[in-house]
C-alpha cells in the first residue's frame, strides 16, 4: 500500500465527528494493513509507551507485574513489552480484525473484546500493576470518563502510561478544555498521582505527541 492510501485510510479512522462504531468496522476493514500503515506513517506509540514503562520497573521484576493493553489493536505494545521481559500481559480491543491478528502474536494471556469507558466491562477493579496505551485518545475512541475505568482497574500504587497525538487535546470536541481538566480533577480527589507529562516528538504523522505517566493512589 503507497504512502497516499496510507494516509487517506489512517485519517479515515480520526476524521472529526466518527463514531465509536465507525470506528470498530474501519479499523477490522483495514486490520491486516494495519502495522504496514503505521510504519509507512512513522507511528512511535507502541514504542514510546513501552520504553517508558520498562524504564520504571527493573528488569529483573517486569516478569510479575501485570500489564493490561488498552486498545491493543495488532499487539505492537505486547509484543514490545515481551521483548523486555513482561510476560503477564491482557488486551482489551473491541474490533474483531484486530483483536483476530492480536490473538496471533501469543503475546498475550487474557483477551477481551469490548470498549473501555462505556459504563461497563470484563475487568476487575484492581487488577492490573500497570496500564498502557497508545493512540486510543482520537475522535471516537477512548471517552474522556474512560479515565475513571483505567483507575479503577490499575491497583493503588500502579502505573498509568498514556500516550496520544497532542494536536487532539485542541481539536477535538470530547477532548478540548476537557481531557487534561479530568486528568487534573482525578489527581485533586487524590485518584492518581501525575508523575510525568512529556511532549514527544514527530509522535506520528509527522506531529507531535503527548506522553501522560500517572501512579494510581
Amino acid at each position: 500500500m503507497d504512502q497516499k492510501t496510507a494516509r487517506e485510510v489512517i485519517d479515515r479512522c480520526t476524521e472529526p465527528g466518527i463514531t465509536p462504531d465507525k470506528v470498530v468496522e474501519t479499523y477490522s476493514e483495514w486490520a491486516q494493513y494495519y502495522d504496514e500503515l503505521v510504519d509507512s506513517d512513522g507511528y512511535k506509540g507502541c514504542k514510546i509507551v513501552a520504553d517508558e514503562v520498562a524504564s520504571r520497573i527493573p528488569e529483573d521484576k517486569r516478569g510479575t507485574f501485570k500489564v493490561i493493553d488498552v486498545g491493543a489493536g495488532t499487539g505492537g505494545v505486547g509484543r514490545l513489552l515481551r521483548d523486555k521481559g513482561f510476560s503477564n500481559i491482557d488486551a482489551i480491543e473491541p474490533s474483531k480484525g484486530m483483536m483476530d491478528l492480536l490473538k496471533k502474536t501469543g503475546a498475550y494471556t487474557n483477551t477481551y473484546e469490548e470498549f473501555l469507558g462505556v459504563g461497563q466491562n470484563s475487568l476487575l477493579k484492581d487488577a492490573y500493576d500497570v496500564l498502557v496505551t497508545a493512540g486510543c485518545f482520537a475522535p471516537g475512541h477512548l471517552p474522556v470518563k474512560g479515565i475513571d475505568d483505567m483507575i479503577r482497574i490499575t491497583k493503588p500504587g500502579g502505573l498509568v502510561t498514556i500516550v496520544m497525538r497532542k494536536e487532539f487535546l485542541d481539536h477535538v470536541e470530547e477532548y478540548k478544555d476537557r481531557l487534561i481538566p479530568y486528568m487534573d480533577e482525578m489527581e485533586r480527589q487524590e485518584k492518581w498521582i501525575k508523575e510525568d507529562v512529556e511532549i514527544v516528538p514527530e509522535y506520528a504523522c509527522q506531529l507531535d505527541g503527548i506522553l501522560f505517566t500517572y501512579r494510581v493512589v
